[in-house]
């Protein structure tokens, strides 16, 4: 199933792993920043085509993001 939260705290965590603003993570999937703050805070998640872009992006799996595997890969 489907954790919000964990999806939320994920993309934070990776983006700062990354040392990345929001800004470049907004460019990447082609939204705003305030969509990449939402998303980040728990109040949107995004459509498929940008889960697949985020999970290239940051080499983690589907999974991983949606809180159904604790293992990245």
């Amino acid at each position: 199933m489907f954790d919000q939260e964990k999806f939320s705290t994920r993309i934070r965590k990776l983006r700062r792993d990354a040392n990345l603003s929001q800004k470049v993570l907004a460019d990447v999937l082609d939204v705003s920043t305030n969509q990449i703050s939402q998303m980040e805070k728990g109040l949107k998640t995004t459509t498929l085509a940008r889960l697949c872009l985020l999970c290239d992006y940051f080499n983690v799996s589907a999974d991983y993001l949606l809180g159904r595997t604790d293992e990245p890969n």
